[in-house]
Parts: C-alpha cells; structure tokens; sequence
C-alpha cells in the first residue's frame, strides 16, 4: 500500500512543512525542548500540540525530542518518548503514526528519506535504544511488539539502476533480539521470534524462531512472542 492510498483510506490529505510552519517548530522545540521534568513534561504536552498532526492524552516526552515535519506526526495516547528521540518526516507527502501506549526508547531515529514515506507503530509496542528506522518504504510495525537496541528497520534497497522501496512489515506480537538487521521486501509474521544478529532478508512465516546470517528458521515458537 502507498502512503497515498493509505492517506484516502483514512480521508487524510497529504501533508509537507512550510517554510512558517517549520521556523514555529523550530522556536517551540528550542524553547520546550530543553526543560528537565516534570515541568517539561508538562509544557511539552502541551505546546508540542501545535507542531503536530495530532498529539493524544497523557503523552510523556523527556528532554531532546526532535520533530522535523511534525506537520506529518501522529502520537497516540499514552505513549512514552524518552531522551534524544529524532522524527525526520519532513519529505513531502509522508507519515508517521504511532499507536497508543507505546514506548520509544532513547535515540531511537526514524526518517522518512524520500516523499510518500508511511511509517506506521501499533499500540503496545515497544522500541528499544538507539533503534534506527527509514523509509522511503513503507514500515509498519504491529500491535504488541518488543523490538531490542540497535536493530535496524531500513525499508530500501540499491539495485541496478535504481533504489526500490517493497517495504517492511513486523506483524503483531513479534519479539525482535538486540542488533537484527531488517532488509527492504520483508514480513516478519505474527508472533515470530529473531535471534540477536540475525540479518533478516526474507519472509519469516508466523509463530516461528529465527536466527543467524541470514536469517532462518529453526523452529516453531510455543505461542505469539514466546520462544
């Protein structure tokens, strides 16, 4: 699915930062952006309402978030974003949407590299340290996933002559090791289990263990995200 046949799905119109609307970003960031909690918490719940697309109840955001485009930013209820977060969703046309109840550990970085970028996190899901995720692919990830440090969601890929964008998707109740490499044209499925390491560069068929490089299957798991 593209970002724009998702944005008609949910009557959305597509969005790009102006020149006005990233110099508020700016200025709201640098002013909010610095202040220890609680009482950044508190400010930045509600001045960073007027940055982005939509902003849900009881959102706790820690010091050094960065928004770029966060015109193109949904963040549901409930969610948790810790220290040095970095949102780059400033290409044209692009989103991101992340579900309630989640959590976004330190220096996660996500960006959409290129326009019509869609990147989407489901409720309850969790994404460890310094994660780093990008597009121009669409990304989603489901409901009820744990997603250790350092792994890698780059949803692209240089074949001659020209980049591809297949996308990536980690279905719900997936748990994903430390250090995992997810290539572009990926379906991690439901319930599935990857090893720390693994390079992952094929599909994964749900309820299943996987680990090494490249990735494989070496058994079945005895329940969604249960090894």
């Amino acid at each position: 699915m593209t970002v724009q046949e998702a944005l008609n799905i949910n009557q959305l119109p597509p969005t790009s930062p102006t020149v006005l609307s990233r110099i508020i970003e700016l200025t709201i960031i640098n002013l909010l952006g610095w202040i220890p909690r609680p009482l950044g918490v508190v400010l930045r719940r509600l001045g960073y309402r007027f940055i982005l697309a939509r902003m849900g109840q009881g959102v706790y955001m820690q010091t050094g978030v960065e928004f770029l485009g966060g015109c193109s930013i949904e963040i549901g209820d409930d969610t948790r974003i810790m220290r040095d977060v970095r949102f780059d969703m400033k290409a044209p046309n692009s989103l991101l949407r992340i579900g309630k109840n989640v959590c976004i550990d330190r220096g996660v970085d996500i960006k959409a590299t290129v326009s019509d970028c869609l990147i989407e996190i489901g409720e309850n899901s969790y994404l460890g340290p310094y994660i780093c995720m990008a597009g121009p692919g669409h990304i989603k990830i489901g409901k009820d996933c744990l997603i250790a440090s350092h792994t890698t969601i780059y949803a692209n890929n240089h074949r001659e002559p020209e980049l591809t964008r297949e996308g990536i998707e980690i279905q719900d109740n997936c748990w994903i090791g430390s250090g995992v490499r997810i290539l572009d044209g990926v379906t991690i499925g439901k319930g599935s289990v990857i090893g720390a390491g693994a390079v992952v560069n094929k599909d994964i068929p749900p309820l299943s263990i996987a680990i090494g490089v490249p990735a494989k299957v070496i058994k079945p798991t005895k329940g969604p995200g249960r090894a």
